[in-house]
């Protein structure tokens, strides 16, 4: 690329058509400005504003419209593919340009690019965002810096950017779109973290929302009203180091819609095997102790001891030790003499072991000459690896925009992970922190400066490991986790929330931290539970962090605790049979949270959501507070303080909602004071006419045939409950579509008035059954006659979750 000085200017240049070719209209300044505006969808048009007249930003990695992949080298910023590019209506004045579709309307002002933009609302077209009227941008008046300044307009809300400490309304914040490894971080303040996500979700004070995802990885700063300038009226703005001011407006008329169709815009979220949705231990103590593959066979020794369902293990760095440092790809035969048998063993667990790797390779690394020497290290304008601290040394990062680099890393995952009989990877440490101005990427064959994209290394290295493990195993889904990302991040790993703080603050703020990863399209996350780093977890503080966690999609205990103790399920023996306990609940949830992230892989929904995302109506529903949905129709209230033995809970208006734990009716739209043992499920409300897909065998070590079952809370009286639940084998890999109506599916239609209940089920999709029969489960309070596929049926009265309920077996 090729950097052209911006000029500088006495007054906003002024705008005029330049042209029209299919969807994209291109304005042009008298200085040289160039404005691409496209027209992608109803509801999505993007701004491409070139300060120099020509494009400066490298091809994109985040853009990948329901697509679960990009191809090297990245997307051109010219690309319209994947759009529908839906026609729009033009209209010129002498001050303006207006650009519409029938959902989202731009009115440009020819001096200055000002750019007003609307939806449709109750009264016509209502104005959803306006550029500051006082140097919106930088025309050459400041620095080489990217800037766009909006106007704050009164009652407005902010969400998203992806992982973020604090409240998750950003309003009155500034926050740093870098990734960090801060371990022990606070999770109530600290800013950056490990994964940035340039994407804001706006909603007014009438509900009405939009969101703006702007398309850069050069370390972009946003500001939401936490600076003032009594030149300006009140004002946000984002900044970059670098680029072209890239942007797109997504339309309303919801925030519901608005995170689906920005899921959709970065890509499809990867479908994770099932297996991954179980419980993972972990802990870094186990595999930096000398005997490490005892530790590690004494895990397996626990979870059966204790009677724990277990499906992986993330295998932490010490494995790759030579002395006390971390050399990836690296087998320390001294810990782990029998490879192969510590694989095998924990294989015939059923355990899949999930290991650690990291893109950086210490200087006195075994392979680090030839890898330099190939070039295939981040380097300097003169050619030579550049060195950054990595851990207790300093190292040098892969290079994944050079083609052999990433290929080297694929073998190297084959060989030393895959061959065997691995079947995931665990990328850490992959932040990148290369603070060197000098640092170049190879950038597929045309070199860049290294500080405009260093996300893009961290998606690149997800990218690369999943390859590998697609051309090893063709027929099986891969896995991977990351800890750092970027936008798009979805279409190619799980995550977590990074190397938390032992704290009860750590555990109210984690929640808030995934919800706002996934408005911004990551859904599939989790915490280190127990916390990572400092203390080890009092015995309260375990038992709530670990009945919180059950309902997460991720779900491991993990530590690196400051004394040395190691975070598991049996670390204190007056808390264990209660964790035992809620871990077999979790088996239990399990085809609940695959059957929300099928969702999630296939229409782009959230698994985790704020109350006022489902209910935007509800006032109520929009305050900050701990309790939040499960996909559309759970509601989970944690219990995240000391020595509480009930939590207050707001539910939301306009729905009965029935406690999984007592089948108990509450009303919505009221405050409810719940029940809050430390052992069993967290408080956790089903929305009238829903049902919750569970595994009903008994839960343990041992692995057992899954049958599956539905809680069902038909409507009292007169109405109808639908309810569909993805399902799959456990062992067994299927073919996935993206069309839920073929996918493998349970069918429940439940239509009832005072006296009958009629409910009729089916197994949909174009495999055979995942079972033999489905269990359907009722409260016991349901007492109205019973039809099951027109037939009149007697329910039983059995125990389900630890209450009386009645069920009927139907038979696949």
């Amino acid at each position: 690329m090729t950097d052209f000085p911006r000029a500088r200017l006495s007054a906003p240049p002024r705008f005029v058509l330049a042209g029209q070719d299919g969807p994209r209209i291109t304005l042009k300044a008298e200085n040289g400005t160039v404005a691409h505006l496209f027209v992608l969808e109803e509801d999505i048009i993007r701004v491409l504003l070139l300060a120099s007249g020509e494009v400066t930003s490298a091809p994109s990695w985040a853009i990948a419209p329901g697509q679960g992949d990009i191809a090297e080298p990245g997307r051109d910023r010219m690309d319209v593919s994947g759009f529908a590019a839906r026609t729009y209506t033009l209209v010129e004045s002498d001050s303006t340009i207006a650009i519409s579709t029938s959902k989202l309307k731009v009115e440009i002002a020819r001096k200055g690019f000002l750019c007003t933009w609307s939806q449709p609302g109750k009264t016509g077209w209502q104005v959803i965002a306006q550029d500051r009227p006082t140097q919106a941008y930088n025309f050459g008046w400041w620095d080489d810096a990217t800037y766009h300044y909006v106007t704050r307009r009164p009652g407005e809300r902010y969400y998203g950017l992806g992982e973020r400490a604090g409240a998750m309304d950003r309003a009155g914040r500034r926050f740093r779109m870098t990734n960090l490894d801060p371990m022990g971080y606070d999770a109530s303040r600290d800013d950056p973290l490990y994964k940035s996500i340039p994407y804001l979700l706006v909603v007014n004070e009438e509900g009405a929302a939009y969101g703006t995802f702007y398309d850069t990885t050069a370390d972009p700063v946003f500001d939401i009203g936490h600076e003032h300038d009594n030149y300006h009226p009140h004002y946000r703005y984002m900044r970059a180091d670098s680029g072209d001011l890239d942007y797109y407006m997504i339309a309303g008329p919801d925030a519901a819609q608005v995170t689906r169709r920005y899921t959709w815009l970065t890509g499809r979220p990867a479908l994770m095997p099932r297996w991954s949705v179980g419980y993972s231990g972990s802990t870094m103590t186990y595999t930096d102790a000398p005997d490490a593959q005892q530790q590690m066979n004494g895990f397996i020794e626990g979870v059966q001891k204790h009677d724990i369902g277990c499906t992986s293990f993330h295998l932490s760095s010490g494995y790759t030790s030579i002395g006390d440092k971390r050399y990836v790809f690296n087998w320390n035969t001294d810990k782990f003499p029998d490879v192969a048998g510590f694989v095998s063993d924990y294989a015939k667990a059923g355990i899949d072991l999930v290991p650690n790797i990291k893109p950086a390779l210490l200087h006195d690394h075994p392979l680090y000459a030839d890898l330099a020497a190939k070039g295939w290290f981040v380097k300097d304008e003169d050619g030579q690896p550049v060195e950054c601290q990595f851990w207790d040394e300093v190292g040098s990062y892969v290079d994944f925009t050079n083609p052999d680099a990433a290929a080297w890393w694929r073998e190297q995952v084959t060989k030393q992970l895959l061959a065997y009989g691995i079947r995931s990877t665990w990328n850490d440490n992959n932040e990148y922190e290369i603070w060197d101005k000098r640092a170049r990427f190879a950038g597929f064959g045309q070199s860049r400066p290294a500080a405009g994209e260093r996300p893009v290394q961290t998606l690149l290295m997800m990218r690369a490991s999943r390859q590998a493990q697609i051309a090893f195993r063709p027929d099986e889904r891969p896995y991977v986790v990351t800890r750092s990302g970027m936008a798009g991040m979805q279409r190619y790993a799980q995550t977590w929330s990074g190397d938390n703080y032992t704290a009860w603050s750590t555990l109210r703020f984690n929640q808030k931290m995934g919800l706002g990863l996934a408005l911004s399209g990551v859904s599939n996350t989790g915490h280190d539970i127990g916390g990572f780093h400092g203390p080890a977890p009092e015995p309260e503080l375990l038992l709530r962090w670990v009945q919180a966690g059950i309902v997460m999609p991720r779900f491991s205990i993990h530590s690196w605790n400051t004394d040395r103790t190691v975070n598991e399920p049996w670390m204190y023996p007056e808390a264990t049979p209660a964790i035992v306990g809620m871990m077999a609940l979790r088996q239990a949830l399990l085809p609940l949270l695959h059957d929300l992230l099928w969702r999630h892989h296939a229409d782009y929904q959230p698994v985790t959501r704020p109350l006022w995302l489902d209910f935007p109506e509800d006032a109520q529903a929009w305050d900050d507070s701990d309790t939040y949905l499960l996909g559309p129709d759970l509601l989970v209230a944690p219990v995240l303080d000391k020595g509480a033995t009930s939590v207050e809970a707001y539910l939301p208006q306009g729905a009965d909602w029935y406690d999984l734990r007592s089948d108990q009716a509450h009303v919505g739209g009221v405050w409810h004071s719940l029940e809050a043992p430390l052992t069993g499920l967290p408080p956790m409300l089903a929305r009238a006419g829903s049902g919750v897909f569970l595994d009903l065998a008994p839960g343990g070590y041992a692995q057992r045939p899954a049958q599956p079952g539905v809680l069902l809370y038909p409507p009292q009286g007169v109405g109808q409950t639908v309810w569909t639940g993805f399902d799959e084998s456990s062992d067994v890999p299927v073919a996935i579509t993206s069309d839920p109506a073929r996918a493998p599916q349970w069918s429940i239609n439940a239509s009832g008035d005072n006296k009958v209940l009629a409910i009729s089920a089916a197994w949909q999709g174009e495999t055979a059954p995942t079972a033999s029969s489905l269990r359907i489960v009722l409260p016991l309070a349901e007492e109205r006659e019973l039809l099951l596929n027109g037939d009149a049926i007697t329910a039983n009265i059995e125990e389900v979750l630890g209450v009386r309920r009645r069920v009927i077996d139907w038979m696949a």
